[in-house]
This record gives structure tokens, sequence and C-alpha cells, in this order.
């Protein structure tokens, strides 16, 4: 047999697999769960790590994309392979990623320089901007009882992430727990997170 007929065979079998894992999975099957974010995992951090030059928030991108992708399996069409619609989720949620932190660390306040010379961005006063400031509150305040009605295993590891803004390993120290075990616990939490802000999303 040639290598590009083993290879064939290979991409395949790996083809049914995911299949297999993904249809359990759709049935809240966990291990499978587990199953599939052992294999693509290390594959994604790898994909994403060439789009995301920052290290720091690779593995949340990863868990993110992770996330997105099993909260929307009933999308999944199954004439493509999964690993290529995973891929082309963890593409999506990096550039949409360096999107935003692009605007966020645009400046309207520093001058804007054009071939005519620099002007400065004006922004006009707006009514509404009171409301903005009243929504803002309100998904905070919503996402503050999200976070509070995680089991507390769940909620200390949050908070040291996302408001202590600690590494995986700071955690895995503070924690006393192996740097798997805060990966998956983050994992699940966001999980929690993503379902009990989807049955608030009308308060948004």
């Amino acid at each position: 047999m040639s290598s590009s007929t083993g290879n064939k065979t290979r991409t395949e079998r790996n083809k049914i697999e995911d299949f297999a894992l993904v249809q359990k999975a759709k049935s809240n099957d966990q291990v499978a769960y587990k199953s599939l974010v052992n294999k693509y995992q290390p594959r994604l951090s790898y994909h994403i790590s060439k789009i995301v030059r920052d290290q720091k928030v690779v593995e949340d991108l990863v868990q993110e994309s992770l996330l997105k992708a099993f909260n929307n399996l009933d999308s999944f069409d199954s004439s493509y392979a999964f690993s290529t619609w995973l891929y082309r989720i963890a593409t999506n949620h990096s550039i949409d990623y360096l999107r935003k932190r692009k605007l966020k660390t645009f400046s309207i306040d520093e001058p804007y320089k054009t071939r005519d010379g620099e002007m400065t961005l004006e922004i006009p006063d707006s009514g509404g901007e009171a409301d903005s400031v009243i929504l803002q509150k309100q998904r905070k305040k919503i996402i503050i009882e999200a976070i509070e009605s995680l089991p507390e295993k769940y909620r200390e590891i949050i908070k040291l992430r996302h408001m202590d803004e600690k590494s995986y390993q700071e955690i895995s120290d503070i924690m006393s727990l192996p740097l798997g075990t805060v990966k998956a616990h983050i994992f699940r939490a966001r999980e929690m997170l993503y379902k009990f802000l989807k049955d608030r999303k009308n308060t948004f």
C-alpha cells in the first residue's frame, strides 16, 4: 500500500471516529467531550499560536473555540471533516480577538496621521451615552451573578483567571491543583457561564 493511500485511509478513519464522538457529544456524553478536547486542544494551540503571537491568550482562545464549537454542534455538517470545521471556528475566533484588541488600543485622543498632516478625532456628545453606561453596568451585574452561580471549585478558578488575571500555572500553584485539572475546570466553568448568560440574553 502506497503512503498516499495510507494517508487517505487514516484521514477517512479519523473522520469516521470524529463523527462518532460528535454524535455522542450531541447527547451530552462527557467522555466523548473529553476525547475531543484531549485530541484537538494541543492541535488548536499550535494552530492559533500561528495567528495570535501573544502566548498568554492562546490557551483562552483554544478553550473558547472548543466551547463555541461544542455549543454549536447541531450546525456541524458531517459531509466535512470535524477538524476542518473546528479549525475554521478557531481561526475566525482568533481573528475576531485581534480585531477587538486593535480597536481597544486605538486612541481617539492621539492625532491621526494622514497625507495632509495630522488630525484629531472629535466625538460629538450623544444623548445615548448615559444609556450605554447603564447597559454596561447591567451586563457587568449579570456576569457577576453568573460567576457567583458557579459551584465553588469553578467559581474560585474563574475569579483567579478573569478578575485577578492569573496565568494557568499561577492558578495551579495557588489552588494546589494539577495544570490539566485547572484547564479542565476553567473549560467546564466557561461552559456553565455560557449557558447561564445564554438564558439571560434577553436582559442584555
